[in-house]
């Protein structure tokens, strides 16, 4: 690859996405943006373009395409300069296409329990060299087969649990502006164009109905081996806390409820079991314990 070409690859879950030129730093002579599946993904991934384009080429900022995605597929994305020694530096962004969502129609179980699916959290990410992507829950931003620094996340979940409140907070490696400070759903926490990856992130679930549900994120900091993580509150970094993060995946997952016992088990359990620590009391009444008389 030469100096006026960059490419990154990107794994896309399945969906439709629009794949936005938003800007570049030389507007006099911007850099086109060429967007391809990757060979592994050609049956699996579709550009789609105008009927007079005749490849998924992007020739200049605030333009756009859709890309098609029926199984989870890797796409390829390419700033290529228009002159030698031209500036390869743009900003695309992904994000997905959604018809919306169909009302929870909970389905009774054999015993009575109703069972309802957990509406999808998504992941916005400004990712170095890339720009702002969006990932469907228990998708990868960035990650293993495509590691790069991520600068700032966004969560959003349109269809959260009235009952349910999340929070999140990056760290970096120097102190920075809103630095470990929690932030509510739709709020960008990072940086973007600064070259500052994060090296910390912090998720906790609130509300009345917190208990219910769990996070389970996974993270690669660089240099470090890939950590999944479950719980309402997830502190991550790495081994020494200044790793920039170069891989994530958050998902939310509804945890399921307790089970008590009946009444009537209960009731021989506690008799079969002493509380007193495996030691048995014999009480005898004054009555019983006093002399015969003479």
């Amino acid at each position: 690859m030469s100096d006026t070409t960059q490419q990154k690859s990107i794994d896309l879950a399945r969906g439709l996405f629009l794949v936005r030129y938003n800007g570049a730093e030389d507007k006099a002579s911007p850099p086109i943006v060429r967007v391809a599946p990757d060979r592994s993904s050609i049956d699996s991934c579709t550009v789609i373009t105008s009927p007079d384009s005749v490849d998924g080429t992007l020739y200049s900022p605030d333009s756009a395409l859709v890309v098609s995605v029926v199984r989870p597929s890797r796409l390829t994305v390419e700033v290529i300069a228009q002159q030698p020694g031209g500036s390869t530096a743009a900003n695309v962004k992904i994000e997905p296409l959604t018809q919306g969502q169909k009302r929870d129609r909970s389905l009774p179980s054999r015993g009575g329990a109703v069972i309802s699916e957990l509406p999808d959290l998504q992941v916005l990410a400004h990712v170095a060299g890339i720009g702002d992507v969006t990932e469907a829950s228990n998708a990868w931003v960035a990650g293993p087969t495509a590691p790069a620094r991520i600068e700032g996340i966004c969560l959003l979940w349109p269809n959260k649990p009235h009952d349910l409140d999340v929070q999140y907070a990056v760290r970096f490696a120097r102190p920075q502006r809103g630095d470990n400070q929690l932030v509510p759903l739709g709020t960008f926490a990072g940086t973007r164009g600064r070259a500052l990856p994060l090296t910390g992130i912090s998720l906790e679930a609130l509300g009345a109905g917190a208990n219910r549900y769990n996070f389970a994120v996974e993270a690669i900091f660089l240099g470090a081996p890939a950590m999944r993580v479950t719980g309402r509150r997830i502190n991550l970094s790495g081994p020494s806390g200044r790793e920039p993060l170069v891989g994530l995946k958050i998902s939310i997952e509804e945890t399921p409820p307790t089970i008590l016992a009946a009444p009537a088990a209960r009731a021989a359990i506690d008799a079969g079991s002493p509380r007193s620590g495996g030691r048995v009391r014999v009480f005898r009444s004054r009555q019983s314990a006093a002399k015969p008389g003479v």
